[in-house]
Formats: structure tokens, sequence, C-alpha cells
């Protein structure tokens, strides 16, 4: 502030006058925005499939008896599951049996995709850190005057003798269920995906 006095007609005049100040210099690194903290990579759960991871899975396939199959409902679209009994064929396929009065077989006849749950929880323990595998996979109806058929017939009746009740009714027939991938969990921080070439 400056004030000025003048002398006019005999009376002493003062005055102010506000000076706006310039301001203070500023530096431009002060207005740059803190650096961003680096983002840490995610780890993956999956771990590189080995020979150990093979052989599991090829286990869980070849001892599962039954297991819990998945299918797309044809009229609503919506996944349904059910229990169906499996077991190996005579050139080392993964078959189920199956009626053509059920409705997994409708929907596997209508749509071949599907998912397979195999592994089961031993009798103490957590149920989650045993050994499961997850299919997907393609269903091949084997039809009773299929070549096929008759070995696949005889297989599974030495895996399966209490489907001799059964095994000869006409709306009976197999389904080849045919891995297109799977996920293995073998416990605890042992996650792995696996190929078809994996399974067998």
């Amino acid at each position: 502030m400056i004030r000025l006095a003048t002398c006019r007609n005999g009376i002493l005049w003062i005055t102010s006058t506000i000076v706006a100040r310039r301001p203070a210099p500023y530096h431009r690194a002060a207005l740059k925005e803190p650096p961003m903290p680096q983002q840490t990579p995610p780890i993956s759960p999956i771990r590189p499939t080995d020979s150990e991871a093979r052989a599991l899975a090829q286990t869980l396939i070849r001892e599962a008896r039954f297991g819990a199959l998945g299918t797309l409902d044809p009229d609503t679209g919506a996944p349904v599951v059910t229990r169906v009994a499996l077991g190996p064929g005579p050139q080392g396929e993964l078959l189920t049996f199956v009626s053509s009065l059920a409705a997994h077989t409708t929907a596997l006849l209508r749509d071949r995709r599907a998912g397979l749950l195999l592994g089961e929880p031993g009798a103490k323990g957590d149920p989650l850190t045993h050994p499961r595998l997850s299919l997907q996979l393609d269903a091949h109806a084997i039809h009773r005057d299929a070549p096929a058929f008759p070995a696949m017939r005889d297989r599974w009746l030495s895996d399966h003798p209490k489907s001799k009740l059964y095994i000869d009714l006409p709306d009976f027939f197999f389904f080849d269920l045919r891995a297109t991938s799977a996920a293995l969990n073998g416990g605890f921080g042992r996650a792995f995906r696996l190929t078809p070439a994996d399974l067998t």
C-alpha cells in the first residue's frame, strides 16, 4: 500500500493506493502428480503341466465308475447336472451307458457339448483337498447297431456286472465321452490345465 499527501485549498489530503503483488514464481515440478506405484503382475495359480499331473489325471479317468455330468437343457439352454455311470472302453475310451428316456440323453443328442467332474473326497479331511478333474468334452453316441458296440458291451459288463439286468434292453446305448480340455486340481496349490493329449 502506498500513501500520498497533497495540499489543496489549505486542506491536507491523504490518499492510499493498493498495489497488487506479483505471485511468487512456482516450479513446474511442484505441479506434477506423484508417481503411481508400480503394479505387481498377477501370479497365475496354474502350474506347468508335468508327468505327475498327467498320471494323476489319467488315473482319475481310468478308475472312475461314476461322475457328475453337466449338459445343456434343450428347451431352456440352462445347465443341468446328473450323476452317471462311467467306465473304460476296449480302446481306452471313456464311456457312459444311457437310456434314451433319460433327460441328459436327450440333451446330448441335441448338443454333444458337456462337462464331467471326476474324483471323490476321501473318508477324512476337507473334501476340497482331494484330487478332482473337470473335463470339457464332446459326447458321441454309439448305438446298438454300431460295429464298436459289441466290444464296448462286453467291456462294460465286465466292469459293471449288475448291468446285465438292463444291458440288452433296446433303448440303451453308449456315449463315447471325448475330452476337449481339462482342469486338474490335485490339491492345495496344485492346479493344472491339460490338453486331450495329456489324458491318454
